[in-house]
Protein backbone atom coordinates (compact mmCIF):
# COMPACT_ATOMS: atom_id res chain seq x y z
CA UNK A 1 0.00 0.00 0.00
CA UNK A 2 2.84 2.39 0.90
CA UNK A 3 4.64 1.63 -2.37
CA UNK A 4 1.49 2.33 -4.39
CA UNK A 5 0.91 5.64 -2.57
CA UNK A 6 4.55 6.69 -3.10
CA UNK A 7 4.37 5.76 -6.80
CA UNK A 8 1.14 7.75 -7.16
CA UNK A 9 2.69 10.82 -5.46
CA UNK A 10 5.83 10.54 -7.64
CA UNK A 11 3.76 10.37 -10.85
CA UNK A 12 1.64 13.31 -9.69
CA UNK A 13 4.75 15.47 -8.95
CA UNK A 14 6.31 14.54 -12.31
CA UNK A 15 3.08 15.45 -14.14
CA UNK A 16 2.72 18.81 -12.38
CA UNK A 17 6.38 19.76 -13.02
CA UNK A 18 6.16 18.99 -16.77
CA UNK A 19 2.97 21.03 -17.09
CA UNK A 20 4.59 24.04 -15.40
CA UNK A 21 7.68 23.77 -17.65
CA UNK A 22 5.52 23.75 -20.78
CA UNK A 23 4.08 27.10 -19.70
CA UNK A 24 7.38 28.91 -20.43
CA UNK A 25 9.34 29.32 -23.66
CA UNK A 26 13.00 30.27 -23.14
CA UNK A 27 12.24 31.65 -19.69
CA UNK A 28 9.33 33.86 -20.83
CA UNK A 29 5.69 33.19 -19.99
CA UNK A 30 3.77 32.00 -23.04
CA UNK A 31 0.98 34.52 -22.51
CA UNK A 32 3.43 37.41 -23.15
CA UNK A 33 4.36 36.14 -26.63
CA UNK A 34 2.89 37.49 -29.84
CA UNK A 35 3.22 36.30 -33.46
CA UNK A 36 6.79 37.52 -33.93
CA UNK A 37 8.25 37.35 -30.41
CA UNK A 38 9.96 34.00 -30.83
CA UNK A 39 11.52 34.78 -34.22
CA UNK A 40 15.27 35.36 -34.11
CA UNK A 41 16.58 38.83 -35.00
CA UNK A 42 18.35 39.40 -38.31
CA UNK A 43 21.04 41.20 -36.39
CA UNK A 44 21.96 41.83 -32.80
CA UNK A 45 24.65 44.51 -32.60
CA UNK A 46 26.29 45.94 -29.52
CA UNK A 47 28.21 49.20 -29.62
CA UNK A 48 29.52 51.92 -27.34
CA UNK A 49 28.80 55.56 -28.12
CA UNK A 50 29.75 58.38 -25.77
CA UNK A 51 28.56 57.57 -22.27
CA UNK A 52 26.20 54.77 -23.37
CA UNK A 53 26.34 51.10 -24.21
CA UNK A 54 23.83 50.42 -27.02
CA UNK A 55 22.30 47.13 -28.13
CA UNK A 56 19.86 46.93 -31.01
CA UNK A 57 18.03 44.12 -32.76
CA UNK A 58 15.84 43.87 -35.84
CA UNK A 59 12.83 41.52 -36.04
CA UNK A 60 11.93 39.37 -37.93
CA UNK A 61 15.07 37.62 -39.14
CA UNK A 62 14.42 38.52 -42.80
CA UNK A 63 12.26 41.65 -43.18
CA UNK A 64 10.21 41.66 -46.39
CA UNK A 65 8.41 44.45 -48.27
CA UNK A 66 4.82 45.12 -47.12
CA UNK A 67 5.34 43.08 -43.94
CA UNK A 68 5.67 44.73 -40.50
CA UNK A 69 8.94 44.55 -38.60
CA UNK A 70 10.39 46.00 -35.44
CA UNK A 71 13.60 47.51 -34.07
CA UNK A 72 14.43 46.96 -30.40
CA UNK A 73 17.00 49.28 -28.81
CA UNK A 74 18.53 49.06 -25.33
CA UNK A 75 20.65 51.93 -23.94
CA UNK A 76 22.46 51.88 -20.58
CA UNK A 77 25.10 54.16 -19.12
CA UNK A 78 28.59 52.70 -19.11
CA UNK A 79 29.56 54.10 -15.71
CA UNK A 80 26.63 52.94 -13.57
CA UNK A 81 24.40 50.76 -15.80
CA UNK A 82 21.47 53.16 -15.50
CA UNK A 83 18.89 52.72 -18.27
CA UNK A 84 18.24 55.66 -20.60
CA UNK A 85 14.74 56.95 -19.91
CA UNK A 86 14.07 59.70 -22.45
CA UNK A 87 12.38 59.62 -25.86
CA UNK A 88 14.35 58.39 -28.89
CA UNK A 89 13.56 59.60 -32.42
CA UNK A 90 13.83 56.98 -35.16
CA UNK A 91 14.34 57.95 -38.81
CA UNK A 92 15.22 56.07 -41.99
CA UNK A 93 16.94 56.85 -45.30
CA UNK A 94 17.84 54.94 -48.43
CA UNK A 95 21.31 53.38 -48.44
CA UNK A 96 21.84 53.06 -52.18
CA UNK A 97 25.42 52.14 -53.10
CA UNK A 98 25.62 54.49 -56.07
CA UNK A 99 24.19 57.56 -54.32
CA UNK A 100 26.01 57.17 -51.00
CA UNK A 101 29.36 55.66 -52.01
CA UNK A 102 29.98 56.77 -55.58
CA UNK A 103 28.08 60.04 -55.40
CA UNK A 104 25.83 59.39 -58.43
CA UNK A 105 22.33 60.79 -58.24
CA UNK A 106 20.80 62.48 -55.26
CA UNK A 107 20.79 60.94 -51.81
CA UNK A 108 17.34 60.81 -50.26
CA UNK A 109 16.76 62.78 -47.10
CA UNK A 110 15.89 60.89 -43.96
CA UNK A 111 12.25 60.36 -42.99
CA UNK A 112 11.10 60.22 -39.37
CA UNK A 113 9.28 56.97 -38.59
CA UNK A 114 8.52 57.53 -34.91
CA UNK A 115 9.39 58.85 -31.46
CA UNK A 116 9.44 56.11 -28.81
CA UNK A 117 9.53 56.18 -25.02
CA UNK A 118 11.01 53.40 -22.96
CA UNK A 119 8.82 50.36 -22.33
CA UNK A 120 10.10 47.79 -19.83
CA UNK A 121 13.73 48.84 -20.49
CA UNK A 122 13.36 48.66 -24.29
CA UNK A 123 12.66 51.14 -27.09
CA UNK A 124 10.47 49.44 -29.72
CA UNK A 125 9.99 51.00 -33.15
CA UNK A 126 7.83 49.33 -35.77
CA UNK A 127 8.41 49.70 -39.51
CA UNK A 128 6.86 48.67 -42.81
CA UNK A 129 8.67 49.21 -46.14
CA UNK A 130 6.91 49.12 -49.50
CA UNK A 131 10.03 48.40 -51.57
CA UNK A 132 12.92 46.03 -51.05
CA UNK A 133 16.36 47.57 -50.69
CA UNK A 134 19.04 48.68 -48.27
CA UNK A 135 18.20 51.31 -45.69
CA UNK A 136 19.89 53.10 -42.79
CA UNK A 137 17.86 53.43 -39.58
CA UNK A 138 18.96 56.21 -37.22
CA UNK A 139 18.14 56.46 -33.53
CA UNK A 140 18.64 59.96 -32.10
CA UNK A 141 18.53 61.31 -28.57
CA UNK A 142 20.24 63.98 -26.48
CA UNK A 143 21.75 63.60 -23.03
CA UNK A 144 23.54 66.30 -21.04
CA UNK A 145 23.38 68.64 -24.02
CA UNK A 146 25.23 66.10 -26.20
CA UNK A 147 23.54 64.65 -29.32
CA UNK A 148 23.69 60.88 -29.86
CA UNK A 149 23.11 59.37 -33.32
CA UNK A 150 23.17 55.61 -33.81
CA UNK A 151 23.03 54.42 -37.43
CA UNK A 152 22.59 50.81 -38.42
CA UNK A 153 21.88 49.06 -41.74
CA UNK A 154 18.60 47.34 -42.55
CA UNK A 155 18.07 45.12 -45.57
CA UNK A 156 14.46 44.63 -46.65
CA UNK A 157 13.80 41.75 -49.03
CA UNK A 158 16.38 39.61 -50.76
CA UNK A 159 19.64 41.24 -51.77
CA UNK A 160 20.46 41.65 -55.44
CA UNK A 161 22.38 38.64 -56.84
CA UNK A 162 24.86 41.00 -58.51
CA UNK A 163 25.47 43.36 -55.63
CA UNK A 164 27.20 46.75 -55.70
CA UNK A 165 30.69 45.34 -56.33
CA UNK A 166 29.46 43.15 -59.17
CA UNK A 167 27.61 46.11 -60.70
CA UNK A 168 30.76 48.24 -60.50
CA UNK A 169 32.89 45.52 -62.13
CA UNK A 170 30.26 45.08 -64.86
CA UNK A 171 30.22 48.85 -65.49
CA UNK A 172 34.04 48.98 -65.75
CA UNK A 173 34.04 45.97 -68.10
CA UNK A 174 31.39 47.61 -70.32
CA UNK A 175 33.37 50.88 -70.35
CA UNK A 176 36.63 49.12 -71.35
CA UNK A 177 34.82 47.12 -74.05
CA UNK A 178 33.29 50.32 -75.49
CA UNK A 179 36.69 52.04 -75.55
CA UNK A 180 38.25 48.98 -77.24
CA UNK A 181 35.55 48.90 -79.96
CA UNK A 182 35.89 52.67 -80.56
CA UNK A 183 39.69 52.32 -80.87
CA UNK A 184 39.38 49.47 -83.39
CA UNK A 185 36.94 51.47 -85.51
CA UNK A 186 39.28 54.47 -85.45
CA UNK A 187 42.29 52.31 -86.46
CA UNK A 188 40.28 50.64 -89.27
CA UNK A 189 39.11 54.06 -90.51
CA UNK A 190 42.66 55.44 -90.52
CA UNK A 191 43.92 52.39 -92.48
CA UNK A 192 41.19 52.90 -95.10
CA UNK A 193 42.09 56.58 -95.38
CA UNK A 194 45.80 55.76 -95.75
CA UNK A 195 45.01 53.20 -98.49
CA UNK A 196 42.94 55.78 -100.36
CA UNK A 197 45.67 58.43 -100.11
CA UNK A 198 48.33 55.98 -101.49
CA UNK A 199 46.23 55.49 -104.64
Amino acid sequence: MKNTALAFIFVYIALVSTLSNAHHVLGRPSYSLNEDSNTPPSMAIETQIGEYFITYMVFPAFPKPNEPGRVNLYATRIDNGEVLAQPITFSVRDDSFFTETLGFGQAESSEQIGVQTIDDGVYRQGFLFRKKGNYIVRAYFEDGGEPYEIDFPLQVGESSPIGPIGATIGFIFFLLLSINIAQRKRIARSKVQQGQSVR
